[in-house]
């Protein structure tokens, strides 16, 4: 296991001296990419993010709206519970118990089919950056192109070209 820590130690360090060899030439161009940056500026990932807004907000609104209603048959229970008969208290207990299971139930599916569907536009906002990042690549004659890279020096950072490309194909 040390053998094989040590070779991928020195083929690190043989590929980083390769690439700094590489950078240092005047004919090698790198750049870099911020991808927290497009999700978060270009047009297409603010579209993107309005339309999952607008396509879950009534059923986010329903489900805030039971769980509140919820909420007050709870309390309204709670006051009303001493003065109920043991049958009444049992059968509006299991009916509370009923209404949070399916209440949970709703929350949940409401979670997974809206990760779903982010992941969903943020796969397609993927697609569309990373034919940005080639077409900026391409365009300008950039020899490397990294993405979010652990510090980088400002001068190689393409993010703001990339989104450019990006909100010029929104409607594409």
């Amino acid at each position: 296991m040390k053998t094989i820590r040590k070779n991928l130690l020195v083929a690190l360090v043989a590929v980083a001296s390769t690439w700094a060899c590489m950078a240092q030439a005047q004919d090698f161009k790198i750049g870099i990419v911020n991808t927290d940056r497009i999700l978060r500026d270009s047009n297409v990932a603010k579209t993107a993010q309005a339309k999952l807004e607008s396509e879950f907000l009534k059923r986010e609104k329903d489900l805030n709206e039971a769980i509140n209603a919820f909420k007050g048959t709870a309390e309204k229970f709670e006051r009303d519970a001493p003065t109920l008969s043991e049958a009444q208290r049992l059968a509006k207990q299991k009916q509370l118990v009923e209404q949070d299971r399916d209440l949970k139930r709703r929350q949940r599916e409401f979670q997974e089919d809206l990760g779903a569907r982010k992941n969903e536009e943020n796969q397609m906002l993927f697609e569309k950056a990373g034919r940005a990042v080639k077409q900026v690549a391409e365009t300008e004659k950039y020899d490397l192109v990294l993405q979010d890279a652990a510090y980088f020096n400002p001068k190689h950072d393409i993010t703001e070209k990339v989104i450019k490309v990006l909100n010029a194909s929104v409607g594409k």
